[in-house]
């Protein structure tokens, strides 16, 4: 009888941003939409974003992640990233909870794009003010 490996699965958002995240038992790969997490993420910022969670765990090596996301932009896309990550660790090591809470990860960023309102530029630019 095959030994059945455990896939964790869940999901990230930021912004508009949505990731699905499956987390394995690995080497440590990060695959992003099917391709390597360096050559999805040209900044290394948002690489190390991605990696966070393992950090603050301590569990860098141990599991391989599939992300799909879409929408938003790079920076919301690798916040989603690692608020799913956190989240599938949960499920790994419920014990792990502490350290991603301290770490500010498992709280979804709500903030949004605020609309246009009609009679302004922007959100909230007004039209110039002239006097005469």
């Amino acid at each position: 009888m095959a030994q059945q490996t455990s896939i964790f699965q869940s999901t990230g958002k930021r912004k508009s941003a949505i990731a699905q995240i499956r987390l394995a038992p690995g080497e440590g790969r990060i695959t992003v939409n099917r391709r390597p997490l360096e050559e999805y993420f040209g900044r290394e910022t948002s690489r190390m974003i991605v990696n966070q969670p393992f950090e603050v765990t301590e569990i860098q090596g141990r599991y391989d992640v599939s992300a799909n996301v879409r929408g938003g932009g790079v920076a919301a896309q690798a916040s989603a990233i690692r608020h799913g990550i956190s989240r599938a660790l949960l499920d790994v090591d419920p014990d792990l909870r502490g350290a991603l809470k301290r770490a500010g990860y498992l709280t979804r960023d709500s903030r949004e794009v605020e609309r246009k309102k009609y009679g302004r530029h922007k959100a909230r630019k007004r039209p110039q003010y002239s006097k005469r």
